[in-house]
This record gives structure tokens, C-alpha cells and sequence, in this order.
């Protein structure tokens, strides 16, 4: 079945459904793949579908009126991707990297949770869990310094990218160092000159210019200030 080997049915939304309620949503479902770059949702679109993150980045952007755009958050596996009850998304979602996804019609999810209580508590969970991280990315802008705000970055990546490790990680940089930046509030030169000192001082290792290796997490997680 669809369902039984994916990474959201564990510790996803989709956690919530008991099996013959998964093979419901399975007949409506459908797995596909996005390239880095590729839009999933586009501002302001008409949302038609709901998406889990099976792997991959996913990026969270917001045009302004004159054009530009601001990242606002990052997702990860088993991420849902949309807002249920919104007839129009409030934000784009961009495949950072190379992203895998389940997807379902919007109709067939808003019913489901209308059905089963523990989809919709599952579902609230995560848009708790989201609006403490956007609290707790608010103070990081705010209050930590340029060192501080790439050590979090790359922490908030470690974790998400591998969270059954407790000491060392590696990743491949899901942004470019433009839209590191853009995230932080930083210039360009300020988020390499970060990471250079963090590679001069052991917290990091880095190859290929964006494969990061963290090889203590809890020294990365000092000098971010948690």
C-alpha cells in the first residue's frame, strides 16, 4: 500500500489515521517529485491540494506588493505542506532541493478531518508547532548576533535534515548564500565571513563548497546560543 512505507505515515499528519482510513486517503493520493526550483504553490493560488514532505526542502516565501520576495520558513519531511480551510495561499512553497511528496486533494483532506478528530489535532499540532518556531525565529532576528543567527541556520538544518542524531550530522546546504541571507537579515559577505570562522574553529567541516559535516552539535548548538 502507499502508505505503509512513508515517512509522514509515521511521524506526519497522517500519523493520526488508523489503516482502513489510510487506504482511503491512498486512493486519492499520488507521490511525485520537484526539482530544486520548482514551484509547488504559487502566492495568492487557488489551493487545490495539500502536500506531505517525504524528503527534501521546502522553501516558504512572500511577495511583497512591489515584487520582492522574503523566505519566511523552511519545511522538512514529514512537513504538511498548505493551509487547511484557506481557499487562497497566503505564501509560495519552492522546492529548495530535490523534494519527494504525497499529495491529495484539498476536498478529501478538509472532509477527513471533519471525520476524524485526530487528523484535525494532528494538524493543529503542527501549526502550534510552526507558530512557536516563527516566535522563536522572531527573537533569533532580533537579539543574536551575525555569528549567532548562522550557527542557529545550520543547527535548525542539522536537526531537521537527520533528528534521530544526537551528535554528529552532515547536510548539503538546502539555500544558496543569497537566500541564507535573505533568511537572516545578513549580507552575502557577512554569512561567509560566519562560515569560514565556524570551519576555522572545528564547530564545522565543509566540502564541495555545501556539504556541511557537524561532527558536535552541541558545540554548533553553544555558539548559537541555545
Amino acid at each position: 500500500m502507499l502508505c505503509v512505507s512513508c515517512e509522514a505515515r509515521h511521524r506526519g499528519v497522517c500519523g493520526a489515521l488508523e489503516p482502513e482510513q489510510l487506504v482511503t486517503l491512498a486512493k486519492s493520493s499520488f507521490k511525485h517529485r520537484a526539482e530544486e526550483g520548482d514551484v509547488l504553490v504559487s502566492d495568492a493560488q487557488n489551493v487545490e491540494r495539500y502536500s506531505n514532505v517525504l524528503a527534501g526542502v521546502v522553501k516558504l516565501t512572500k511577495t511583497l506588493s512591489d515584487g520582492r520576495q522574503q523566505i519566511v520558513g523552511l519545511q522538512f519531511a514529514p512537513d504538511f505542506v498548505g493551509r487547511p480551510f484557506k481557499a487562497e495561499s497566503a505564501l509560495a512553497a519552492e522546492a529548495a532541493t530535490h523534494v519527494e511528496l504525497c499529495s491529495f486533494p484539498r476536498r478529501v483532506i478538509e472532509k477527513m478531518m471533519a471525520e476524524y478528530p485526530d487528523l484535525q489535532h494532528r494538524l493543529l499540532e503542527q501549526t502550534l508547532k510552526e507558530l512557536d518556531q516563527a516566535r522563536d525565529w522572531m527573537v533569533m532576528l532580533g537579539r543574536k548576533s551575525a555569528s549567532e543567527k548562522v550557527a542557529t541556520f545550520l543547527l535548525m538544518i542539522a536537526r531537521n535534515i537527520d533528528p534521530g542524531k544526537q551528535t554528529s550530522v552532515s547536510f548539503n546546504l538546502p539555500l544558496s548564500r543569497a537566500d541564507i541571507a535573505d533568511f537572516l537579515g545578513l549580507t552575502i559577505e557577512t554569512v561567509s565571513r560566519q562560515i569560514t570562522r565556524l570551519r576555522t574553529e572545528g564547530i564545522i567541516r565543509i566540502e564541495n563548497n555545501r556539504h556541511v559535516i557537524v561532527d558536535d552539535l552541541q558545540r554548533l548548538a553553544h555558539r548559537a546560543g541555545n
